[in-house]
């Protein structure tokens, strides 16, 4: 297979909008985790659209680029992801696996460096939310518990948004076959050779997801309650007219408790990389929710980029 038809490939099977993140190569100044960032131009500041010359950088080790699900366009996705990271993460992978091949549905298991992550390719681009209401409901059926803000563990589900406004992101994913930058391996799927051709026609092979096959599956269901946002209630208001844009942190997160004058729960930039195992990272003033705090140091930008809502005035789509 020559490179450009690897790349070519692998931007079918992979590549739904042009915005895209990289991994630093050196760890946070707070920790070991290597945190991922939208690249800019140098000398304008503009965000850089994705190319094929990234996507082959990508592949060749040169860098580690993360992929965001939703085209707000669009409101869809070119695949589901399943990802787990925790002791048994592979065990209910595997589950999962054989549970979709149940419902017709084939799934490639993708190893990582805490678990694994399982992929769903859609013949064409999916509705986001039927994605999500299809997994979740996967989930229940198996009684699984997935991860939200405030849970302690549990399965991740790709998107992780129903819709996205123009100028949102989402939350991005490692780009499969990469190298990551923590440990400097790449990670492979199980089912073909441990070669980058070989993988790539593996993915092509697998069946896909067709949008009827989807809309038979998730006909009547919705997300499961328990898995939905917390609610503030009615002491939080919703904003109405023009203020309904204003980011309001309380609508991302689910509280796990009140004391004194903070809301306590799940930091989400440190969720999104394994960390708060106790759930309370995060404070929220009860008498502003805009002032937040991350009391293991995660910025307001780290903590914006982790639930889709970044500080930013430039983006690509």
């Amino acid at each position: 297979m020559k490179p450009d038809e690897l790349v070519s490939d692998y931007w079918n099977l992979f590549v739904n909008r042009r915005a895209y993140t990289v991994q630093s190569r050196r760890p946070h100044t707070h920790g070991r985790r290597h945190y991922y960032f939208r690249p800019k131009e140098r000398t304008t500041g503009k965000e850089l659209a994705l190319t094929p010359a990234t996507i082959a950088r990508h592949l060749e080790g040169e860098l580690t680029i993360g992929l965001y699900a939703i085209n707000p366009r669009t409101q869809r996705s070119k695949w589901i992801v399943i990802d787990a990271d925790y002791g048994h993460a592979l065990d209910d992978l595997i589950k999962l696996q054989w549970e979709l091949k149940q419902d017709g549905i084939e799934a490639a298991l993708e190893k990582s460096r805490r678990g694994g992550h399982l992929w769903i390719f859609g013949a064409t681009p999916l509705l986001a939310r039927d994605c999500r209401i299809y997994v979740y409901n996967l989930a229940a059926r198996l009684k699984m518990t997935v991860k939200g803000v405030g849970l302690p563990e549990g399965i991740e589900v790709f998107p992780r948004h129903d819709v996205l406004k123009p100028g949102e992101f989402g939350n991005a994913i490692r780009g499969p076959l990469g190298v990551h930058q923590a440990d400097k391996k790449r990670y492979w799927f199980y089912g073909a050779d441990y070669s980058l051709e070989a993988q790539i026609r593996y993915l092509k092979e697998l069946q896909k997801l067709s949008e009827e096959q989807l809309s038979s599956l998730v006909g009547g269901m919705t997300i499961p309650e328990e898995s939905c946002y917390f609610d503030p209630g009615p002491n939080l208001q919703r904003p109405s007219g023009d203020a309904r844009d204003e980011f309001r942190i309380l609508n991302y997160v689910q509280v796990q408790r009140k004391s004194g004058r903070n809301y306590w729960t799940r930091c989400p930039s440190c969720a999104l990389h394994g960390q708060d195992r106790s759930g309370d990272n995060l404070a929220i003033a009860v008498a502003d929710p805009r002032k937040y705090r991350c009391w293991a140091g995660c910025t307001k930008e780290m903590i914006r980029e982790a639930i889709g809502h970044p500080i930013r005035r430039s983006f690509v789509a």
